[in-house]
């Protein structure tokens, strides 16, 4: 039995204590400082709020102010923060963090440089932990559901990091007859591939609703348009992995994680209203504020983009359906898929 300590207890986070509750393990659960609540229920009956599912017993939960109790002794640490609390982690988190435990993070995401770099949160950690600090961080990528997670839904990831030892005892630790995982080094592809879907799976749900606005009914699908954006979506995240110098293997990850998010969740939604008519100031106001990496993601890797445009190293012509969703998001762009700019040889 290895004791594996839950930095944020969102959903992810929670889902991935089914298979470390189910192999033996001892698992400590700590709320981030938006967490109260959430830890608060699950002390109470092991009821998780946002995650809807009732927890294995046995979790010992903390509130953030017991981390460092929560860590004593721990074998392993999991990192559920959002990207929103990106420097949170790093700030308040990171320098608490044992070198002796290593970390796994389930936080999807990337920011884009100065002169078009798209570097993904693992090495942001790397980056921002305190000055002669040597954590092990490792990273978690592709298509999986928290809530279909912890119904033993047969789900497939991959583990990244740069110490393959390291990702064989995670994998040891969470792997079940439902949760499968395939180990990779290549970090910046696999967490790419992953992150960049967000922007990717706007753009395909877009043809959602449309459907809905072309046939003045909620629900209705037309298939043939969100698969022709999905295809492009995936022509246009193989070119993204190609200029990072992500591995073309990751797409594997990218496209399965764009399936998962087309079908459901906040980004699907905001999508939707975009397709139907709405402005995406309108739209924004219709989810109440919600905040949609989606957003962040289509707009950071669009920046890139159009900076590695300006070098001369791509041209914006290479991702058409991208550019339309940054229009539409920054600029105040209607919907217009630029179909024609999607053919693979032009004349």
């Amino acid at each position: 039995m290895s004791v594996i300590t839950f930095i944020c207890a969102g959903q992810m986070a929670s889902a991935i204590t089914f298979p470390a509750m189910e192999n033996g393990h001892e698992v400590r659960l700590v709320g981030s400082p938006l967490d109260r609540d959430i830890i608060n229920g699950l002390k109470k009956d092991n009821f998780h709020i946002t995650l809807k599912r009732t927890l294995h017993d046995g979790i010992k939960y903390y509130q953030i102010e017991e981390l460092e109790e929560a860590l004593d002794g721990a074998d392993a640490a999991l990192c559920g923060v959002s990207s929103f609390g990106l420097d949170w982690f790093c700030d308040e988190i990171l320098p608490v963090i044992p070198e002796s435990v290593p970390l796994l993070s389930v936080t999807k995401g990337m920011v884009d440089l100065d002169d078009g770099t798209l570097v993904p949160y693992p090495v942001i950690f790397e980056e921002r932990q305190p000055e002669g600090k040597h954590l092990d961080i490792n990273a978690i990528g592709g298509p999986c559901t928290s809530y279909e997670l912890a119904d033993h839904d047969h789900s497939h990831v991959a583990f990244c990091g740069k110490n393959m030892e390291t990702l064989k005892m995670f994998k040891e630790l969470l792997a079940t007859d439902y949760y499968h995982i395939t180990l990779s080094k290549d970090v910046v592809g696999v967490e790419c591939a992953v992150a960049m879907k967000n922007a990717y799976a706007l753009g395909v749900t877009l043809a959602v609703g449309l459907s809905e606005k072309m046939e003045g009914k909620i629900g209705i699908q037309h298939y043939n348009s969100q698969a022709a954006l999905f295809g492009q979506s995936v022509k246009e995240m193989t070119r993204l992995l190609e200029l990072i110098g992500g591995g073309p293997e990751n797409i594997i990850h990218g496209a399965g994680d764009l399936y998962v998010t087309v079908f459901g969740g906040r980004t699907r939604k905001i999508g939707t209203l975009l397709g139907r008519g709405l402005s995406f100031d309108e739209a924004m106001e219709e989810l109440q504020g919600v905040t949609l990496e989606s957003i962040v993601i289509a707009t950071r890797t669009a920046r890139a983009v159009r900076k590695l445009a300006e070098r001369g190293v791509v041209s914006l012509d290479e991702f058409p359906l991208l550019m339309h969703v940054d229009s539409i998001i920054n600029e105040g762009a209607e919907v217009n898929i630029p179909w024609d700019d999607f053919t693979m040889i032009k004349e």
